[in-house]
């Protein structure tokens, strides 16, 4: 009778065991490739910037890892669920995407693109001259009489 009692509690025991090693299985071996767009060429000294995300959307955090001379870096045992990725780097756009992370583990390849201009409502072009007259929109119509004084 007392061997039944400890072959419950090593049952148990087992259980609890068996449980926690699946708790750990929640968690996602992160592998990151960062290529340049127009050639597929590695990006080396990237940073790439992991910042998990809380149900209200909100980002908790973060860590920054550094890409080798051959554009990779790696991450294990991140949590399953939402991850917003930055990527930055010398002389390229910077990236920036949310993640659904949720595999035991994920390969994510980033693709930099050059910087571009950007575009402003305030550029020169778009503003009338401060030296020139304001035009009458409609020619066809002309101004209209000034009233008189009242005597």
């Amino acid at each position: 009778m007392k061997w039944l009692g400890s072959a419950r509690i090593a049952t148990i025991v087992i259980v609890l065991l068996a449980a926690g090693a699946a708790a750990e299985d929640e968690s996602s071996d992160l592998k990151f490739l960062v290529i340049k767009d127009y050639s597929g060429k590695p990006v080396r000294n990237a940073s790439v910037i992991m910042h998990p995300i809380n149900k209200e959307g909100k980002q908790k955090g973060g860590l920054q890892l550094k890409t080798g001379p051959d554009g990779r870096t790696s991450f294990e045992g991140v949590p399953y669920g939402k991850l917003r990725i930055q990527v930055l780097a010398q002389g390229f756009q910077t990236y920036g995407e949310d993640y659904d992370i949720n595999q035991p583990t994920t390969e994510i390849t980033i693709r930099l693109k050059r910087p571009q201009g950007q575009f402003s409502i305030y550029d020169d072009k778009n503003q009338p001259s401060q030296s020139r007259p304001a035009e009458n929109k409609e020619p066809n119509k002309e101004t209209p009489p000034s009233s008189e004084s009242p005597k």
